[in-house]
């Protein structure tokens, strides 16, 4: 009785935080998405999908957030070989950063000097990793990219962060092949994010029910971290 009792509370305690965990969510990604469109008009180097995804557009035609959008997309059915169950936030991922990416593009101004590309892309790389602590702290469920990392070491029995090298050394070539960019700011995303995400997801972490068990939703465990 006493466990049943319990267990209704964490259920309504969840509910409780609920509103803030959406808020968190969509607000992260928002801002995931608008933080690569920074780095994108920085010009100094992309996040290793980003490269990809920059390549791609180079050579379609297409905007760099339509193909994030389709990437994404593509991404979520390796998914299905992987046993792997997406989430809210793993489905509003693939949308939602990809029409920031575009909207902020359309709104920030061509950036020409090193005096102005240098801040845009020291805010993109800090606004990056606050945007990945809001969205992964609330627990819907991981995004496309490291659902597929997650979904390999599962299944392969390989460390994660071998899966995570692997793929995005392979993503970081094919994207430099097609005409993506590559510079001091794929090195600085790559040594910083992580510990920037780490910080933030301590401070958007949701509060826990009184006996220590989280009250949010399952997500992807913390060592699959980070990026998209």
């Amino acid at each position: 009785m006493r466990q049943a009792t319990t267990t209704r509370g964490h259920v309504l305690s969840a509910q409780g935080h609920l509103p803030r965990r959406l808020i968190q969510l969509y607000g992260g990604l928002a801002l995931y998405g608008a933080s690569s469109a920074l780095l994108v008009e920085a010009g100094l180097g992309l996040e290793p999908w980003n490269v990809l995804h920059q390549g791609l557009a180079e050579r379609t035609g297409l905007t760099i957030g339509v193909v994030s959008i389709i990437v994404g997309a593509a991404v979520l059915l390796l998914w299905i070989p992987l046993r792997q169950r997406p989430g809210l936030g793993t489905v509003s991922n693939v949308f939602v950063v990809g029409v920031a990416m575009d909207g902020t593009l359309a709104l920030v101004p061509g950036a020409d000097t090193l005096a102005v590309r240098i801040p845009l892309l020291l805010a993109g790389v800090l606004l990056n990793g606050l945007a990945t602590g809001l969205y992964i702290a609330a627990r819907f469920g991981p995004g496309p990219r490291d659902g597929l990392m997650t979904g390999l070491y599962r299944r392969t029995g390989r460390s994660i962060r071998l899966m995570r090298t692997a793929v995005e050394v392979a993503v970081v070539v094919t994207g430099f092949a097609l005409g993506g960019t590559i510079g001091v700011g794929t090195l600085l995303y790559a040594v910083s994010i992580g510990p920037l995400a780490q910080l933030f997801l301590r401070v958007f972490a949701v509060p826990q029910a009184s006996d220590g068990s989280a009250v949010v939703a399952a997500g992807q465990p913390r060592g699959a971290i980070l990026r998209r």
